[in-house]
C-alpha cells in the first residue's frame, strides 16, 4: 500500500496524540510527543506523518536532537501506528520519510531504541558498533544506530537524551 507522507503541521497535533494514545498501552509515549514539542530538542520538519487518501494521520515517526558525546545526533522516538493501520506500511513510510528529512537537514546519526527485527530494514544497526551506548541498561541488539552520511565520522560515547525522556 502506497502512503503520502509530510511533515507534522501545528494542526495535526491532536490527531498525533490520538494516534500515539492508540499504539501504545499508556499515555507515556503521548506525553513524550507533547514534551517534545515544547523542548529544544524539538527540530521542524523531522515529525513526519503518513496519511490515508483522506489526509487522516496513520502513522507517525518523531526524531528529535539527542547528543553522543558532545556531538549532535537523532533520536527516533516515538513512531506509532493506530491499530487499524498496523502491518500496512504507515509505520515505515513515516519513519523513511523522517529519515529522508534528516538527510535533506544535513544531519548525521539516528539512534533508535527498538525491535532488532524491525528497524534494521531501514539500516539500523547495533549501536556498540560505533562505540555509542545508552545511559541504561537494554539489550545490545535492541540500541540501534544509523549513520546517514558514510563520509562523516560516527561519534562515539554516550547517548545524552533530551530532558522530555527522563534519563
Amino acid at each position: 500500500m502506497h502512503w503520502d507522507t509530510r511533515p507534522e503541521t501545528s494542526a495535526d497535533a491532536a490527531a498525533v496524540r490520538e494516534v500515539v494514545l492508540r499504539a501504545f498501552p499508556t499515555a507515556e509515549e503521548a506525553d513524550l510527543v507533547d514534551a517534545l514539542r515544547a523542548d529544544p530538542a524539538w527540530i521542524d520538519g523531522l515529525a513526519q506523518v503518513a496519511v490515508t487518501a483522506g489526509g487522516a494521520v496513520a502513522g507517525y515517526a518523531l526524531l528529535t536532537r539527542c547528543r553522543v558525546g558532545d556531538e549532535p545526533a537523532l533520536a527516533l522516538a516515538p513512531c506509532a501506528v493506530p491499530p487499524e493501520h498496523q502491518r500496512k506500511g504507515a509505520g515505515s513510510a513515516a519513519i523513511r520519510a523522517a529519515l529522508r528529512a534528516a538527510r535533506a537537514a544535513g544531519e548525521n546519526l539516528v539512534l533508535v531504541l527498538g525491535h532488532p527485527a524491525y528497524y534494521p530494514r531501514f539500516g539500523f544497526g547495533p549501536a556498540s558498533r560505533y562505540g555509542i551506548r545508552p545511559p541504561f541498561d537494554v539489550p545490545d541488539e535492541a540500541m540501534m544506530a544509523l549513520a546517514l552520511n558514510p563520509d562523516r565520522p560516527v561519534p562515539a560515547g554516550v547517548i545524552g537524551y533530551p530532558a522530555p525522556f527522563g534519563v
